[in-house]
């Protein structure tokens, strides 16, 4: 079951983007669902070949503009790609982001950069980001780690949390309070690339995995840095002071990328589930056949394609220049509460068979749950939403 069986002629299915959703199909099924259904029960990292496929398919460079070598398509089929690739492995839909979402912080010269976004659109150079700590989670207006200025470089002080792919990528975005000895200096916050051989971390920074229930594929990192430098880049806006600003930026599509990934997993939860019902043999009769299985795959299959029709209009929004805060906290919000719901459901479609890692519905599930909580939790999300329907709470003394 698919989109187009349900909603003919909206008018958001172009053939062209027929067809890369088709890509995407055809290479999950084919190479990505095999490796995760392999690697994710022993928690194994997600091989480097399969980064290099997506390379080949050209989906590390679907944001980045034409002039740079990439597809420049929008967020339509960024998301259209993404939901596509959580169907096998929320890791992979994740990856993606690597590279579409960190083209712009590439730090170097205006020939390096260029040359560094190549490599990227192929998968050669990828980011990761480390804007959480220990102590700040959603309030990134208030971290602690430090950045000085010494020269010509920035010197990073200061422990972070939640930095996936710490050790995987070639440069991490490091959100700092810039550290200003001036009297009287107005606060600050700086995005700082820090550059760094694969499969290290960076100068002058020790780290160790976070153990994790899901989201396995590749490692999530706390990092100390203790005195890291990294060159100071004079044209990137987030080193002006707007650190928070640049990261809050990259939330608007992060969220209607986490939206995709929720869409995905539960469409391949409700797939499976349903193939289930119908293999399952209980009293005489498949369980597809009785009321109660009946209605939840009914409810399972509306809840999602509602998710889906908010997404694709959010992205239509974004592409458009059209979508803010309010839509792109919306669909992050009403998708990963649907995911953890219809993945749920599916385990309770199986059985004592759904709480087995023979199936994948309880991968589908772990990582579903994640979603509510990565940029920005669901609760951040309804504050959101609310401080803009109805204004911020009024405060009183």
């Amino acid at each position: 079951m698919d989109c187009e069986s349900l909603s003919p002629g909206t008018g958001y299915l172009t053939p062209e983007r027929i067809m890369i959703r088709d890509m995407a199909r055809q290479f999950v099924d084919e190479e990505v669902t095999p490796i995760a259904n392999q690697l994710d029960p022993e928690q194994g990292i997600m091989p480097q070949s399969l980064i290099e496929r997506m390379g080949e398919l050209g989906f590390f460079g679907i944001l980045v503009p034409e002039e740079l070598g990439g597809l420049g398509l929008g967020a339509f089929e960024y998301c259209l790609v993404a939901e596509e690739l959580a169907r096998g492995w929320m890791s992979v839909a994740s990856v993606l982001a690597r590279a579409n979402s960190f083209y712009k912080s590439i730090p170097g010269t205006q020939s390096e950069r260029r040359d560094k976004i190549q490599a990227m659109i192929r998968g050669d150079y990828l980011g990761a980001g480390a804007l959480s700590e220990p102590q700040t989670g959603s309030d990134l207006s208030n971290v602690a780690t430090k950045a000085r200025r010494d020269g010509d470089e920035w010197v990073i002080t200061g422990n972070k949390y939640w930095c996936t792919f710490a050790d995987g990528a070639d440069c991490i975005l490091v959100l700092c309070k810039v550290d200003d000895p001036t009297p009287d200096a107005k606060p600050r916050t700086v995005m700082i690339a820090v550059e760094k051989p694969r499969g290290e971390l960076p100068n002058n920074c020790s780290g160790a995995p976070i153990p994790k229930i899901g989201y396995f594929g590749w490692k999530t990192w706390e990092l100390r840095f203790e005195g890291t430098r990294a060159p100071v880049q004079p044209d990137d806006a987030a080193n002006d002071g707007r650190g928070f600003q640049a990261a809050a930026a990259m939330l608007g599509i992060a969220r209607a990328h986490t939206a995709a990934r929720s869409i995905g997993q539960a469409q391949a939860a409700l797939d499976h589930a349903i193939a289930y019902a119908k293999d399952r043999v209980q009293f005489g009769r498949p369980i597809s056949d009785f009321q109660a299985i009946r209605f939840k795959i009914a409810t399972m299959a509306t809840e999602i394609e509602a998710a889906r029709q908010l997404m694709y209009h959010t992205c239509g929004q974004i592409d458009a220049g059209q979508a803010g805060t309010l839509e792109t906290s919306m669909v992050k919000y009403f998708a990963s509460e649907m995911s953890e719901r219809v993945t749920s459901e599916a385990m309770q479609i199986l059985g004592g068979a759904g709480y087995t890692t023979l199936h994948p519905v309880e991968r589908y599930w772990r990582d579903a749950r994640l979603t509510k909580i990565i940029e920005g939790t669901s609760e951040i999300q309804q504050r959101i939403i609310s401080d803009i329907l109805i204004g911020k709470p009024t405060r009183r003394d």
